[in-house]
This record gives C-alpha cells, sequence and structure tokens, in this order.
C-alpha cells in the first residue's frame, strides 16, 4: 500500500486552503470597489433617500415623553423636528446627530403630559419626512420599585403558576381512568396545544409587523420557531424518545414559554394603562390557563413522581408568566416578543410532535384510534375550551 508524501499532503492542503481564500478574496475586492466607486450614482434622479423610523418604546414621568427609536433608511437620517399634538416642541436626543441605519436613540420631549388622555408624537426629518406615534393613554410608565415588582409577580402568579397548579392536581382523579379516558385526556392535551401553537403564531407574525423593518421580522419569527423545534427534536431524542416525567417536562417547558409571552403581553399593557385589565381579565387568564396543567399531567399517570417533580412542573410551566411581566413592562420590545413567542410556538410544536407520538405508540395496544370517539371529542373539547376562554381575555 502506497502512503503520500508529507509534502504532497502539504501541497494539496494549500490547494484547498487558496480555493476557500480566493472567492473570499474577490467578494472583498469587490465590496471595496462598489463602497468607493459607486458606479450607481448615475441611476440617481434627485429622489430623496428611503426614510423609516420605528418607535419601539415609550416612557411617560414627570419630565415629559420619552421614545426610543430604531432608524431604518437607506441613509443616515436626522431628527429636525418635534411635534406633539400639533404644536412644535423643543426636543434632546441621545445619542445627538444622524441616525445610522439600524441604530437606536431616545427622544426626550418635556411635555406636560395629562394623565388618561390621547397624546401623538410626531418626528419630522431633515427632509421633510414625518412619522407619526400615538399614544392612546397616558399613564406614569412603571418603575423597577420592590414595590411594583411584587405586584406584577402576584397577578404574574395567579395567570402562570396557580392555573397550572390547579390542573395537575387532577393527577389522581386521572389515574383512575381507563383506556378511554385516557385517550380522552391525552387528545384534550394535543388539541389545547394545537391551539396554542395557532395563537402563538399569529400573535408573533403580527407582532413582528410592527418591529422595524431591518430585523425582517416574519421571516425572524419562522427562522427562531423552525430552528428551537429541531433543536428540541435533537435533543429529546438522544435517549430514544421521551415518555413519562421527561415528555411531562417538554410540555411543562413548552407552556412555559407560552406563558411567558403572556406574561409580555399583560406586563405591557399594564404599561400602556390599558383600561381592559381588570379583575375579570386576570380571572380569565388563571381559568384558560387551568387545562395547561391537566396536559402536563397526562403522560405520568401510570406513574408516581415524587412531589418535588410536581413542584418543579408547575414553577417551569408557570413561573416564566411572572418574568414576562416584568420584562414587558419594564423593557417591552416588539421585535423581541415576536422573537420570544416564535421560540415559544416552535416549542410548542415540538411537543405536539412527542404528545402524539407517545399516544400512537399506545394506541396500538389499546385499540384506539384519531378518529374513535373520546380520541376525537377529547382533541376537539382542548380546541374549543381554550377558544371560548381566550376570547374572554382577548382586549
Amino acid at each position: 500500500m502506497t502512503e503520500l508524501a508529507p509534502s504532497s499532503n502539504a501541497s494539496s492542503g494549500l490547494r484547498r486552503f487558496f480555493w476557500l481564500l480566493a472567492p473570499l478574496l474577490v467578494l472583498a475586492i469587490a465590496i471595496a470597489w462598489i463602497a468607493t466607486a459607486d458606479p450607481l450614482r448615475s441611476f440617481n434622479n434627485g429622489a430623496p433617500p428611503v426614510e423609516a423610523i420605528t418607535f419601539e418604546r415609550t416612557v411617560l414621568n414627570d419630565g415629559g415623553i420619552r421614545v426610543q427609536i430604531r432608524a431604518g433608511g437607506s441613509e443616515d437620517m436626522t431628527v429636525a423636528q418635534v411635534q406633539v399634538d400639533d404644536a412644535y416642541w423643543n426636543f434632546s436626543m441621545a445619542p445627538a446627530g444622524p441616525l445610522a441605519r439600524g441604530s437606536t436613540a431616545w427622544i426626550d420631549i418635556p411635555y406636560p403630559w395629562v394623565l388618561g388622555e390621547a397624546h401623538r408624537v410626531k418626528l419630522v426629518t431633515n427632509t421633510g419626512t414625518t412619522f407619526e406615534h400615538e399614544i392612546a393613554v397616558a399613564v406614569p410608565t412603571p418603575v423597577a420599585t420592590q414595590g411594583q415588582l411584587i405586584q406584577q409577580a402576584i397577578v404574574g402568579a395567579i395567570v402562570g403558576i396557580l392555573p397550572v397548579a390547579i390542573g395537575l392536581m387532577f393527577y389522581p382523579a386521572m389515574r383512575n381512568m381507563g383506556t378511554s379516558g385516557m385517550g380522552f385526556v391525552l387528545a384534550l392535551t394535543v388539541g389545547l396545544l394545537a391551539f396554542l401553537l395557532v395563537d402563538m403564531t399569529f400573535e408573533a407574525l403580527e407582532l413582528a409587523a410592527e418591529s422595524a423593518p431591518v430585523f425582517q421580522g416574519p421571516a425572524m419569527v419562522i427562522l427562531a420557531a423552525l430552528a428551537t423545534f429541531l433543536i428540541l427534536m435533537g435533543i429529546s431524542r438522544r435517549g430514544g424518545r421521551p415518555e413519562g416525567l421527561a415528555l411531562a417536562f417538554y410540555i411543562a417547558f413548552g407552556i412555559g414559554l407560552h406563558n411567558f409571552g403572556e406574561g409580555l403581553a399583560i406586563g405591557a399593557a399594564f404599561a400602556a394603562g390599558s383600561a381592559g385589565l381588570g379583575t375579570f381579565l386576570v380571572l380569565g387568564f388563571a381559568i384558560h390557563n387551568v387545562t395547561e396543567g391537566i396536559g402536563i399531567a397526562a403522560p405520568i399517570v401510570r406513574q408516581k413522581p415524587p412531589l418535588w417533580a410536581f413542584v418543579a412542573l408547575t414553577l417551569v410551566a408557570g413561573a416564566p408568566a411572572v418574568l414576562g411581566m416584568w420584562i414587558g413592562s419594564l423593557a417591552y420590545g416588539t421585535q423581541w416578543s415576536a422573537l420570544a413567542l416564535g421560540v415559544g410556538a416552535g416549542a410548542i410544536l415540538q411537543v405536539i410532535v412527542e404528545v402524539t407520538a407517545f399516544f400512537l405508540r399506545g394506541s396500538g395496544r389499546q385499540g384506539q384510534s384519531w378518529l374513535s370517539p373520546p380520541v376525537l371529542s377529547g382533541f376537539l373539547t382542548g380546541l374549543a375550551f381554550m377558544y371560548v376562554t381566550a376570547a374572554v381575555i382577548k382586549v
């Protein structure tokens, strides 16, 4: 058997390196030439550059109005004037000067806003282009005080942790279910997860449409969901198909990401002064989430997990609602919320696949199919319950 000489191996390695480096070098030269020579300047007909501004955050305090903006124009852009309710006002901007594409800045306006009133902020660039932002209900923006965070944690626990814990309390009763009853519960789980998947996807795409164009919101959501699904599928299948307590934790994790998105929405609505956020709405969220605990318990009814497992499942599924409320009220951003919901949608899809596979593995032994009356009614019940209770909490 003939072995290659070391010099031959070195020569082959150099050739591979050259053919890897050569295209990158040509690309760098092309970029440098286009940037310096500007070969497209002959197509310039004198039209102003494309400008875009996205309002990402609004803060109302004793000093007036603060808005965070993100530029998305084809060239650097300058905010020349600011109007509030059709009146020009002095303003300061940090950082000062032109805004490059994708960069952010805070604009401070010493405007005496009125509690409960609506206000319109309009930015005028040096080219005369205007961008308007409406403050639907003027209320002070929450600050990170201990009392504020505790109050939000209580609300987050009511809409996230409490209903999941109540749902898990059905575990003893579920252990006494027969074959038909278990088929109903597993199909109920798939039904509620299917609703969460659809709901999260549409909500993520809606938020993505409101984010700055530079983030390519819809594509970001779909890619985040796909990447999350593939990563979780890869992790879950490393040791075989998940069952029992492992599958319950995957369900809890996916639901936890959904509750994180719910918390973001509630926190942002509180910060914006949404008048619809009252006791009725909080109770609606709690009732809406009770079935999540039932779905988490479904894979473990044939086991006897320790008490700590139920506590951990409750926290994994419910505690993210608290974290979401804090972030939503203090540092809300549409693009990051859309990204979080996209990740959650991918996780929910992975859970649907695993729960369905878990059901199909057992259905062959138990003589059930998706079209059997208990299974089909469970799936439809899960969809219907989530749809009806979601209608209560939509504001």
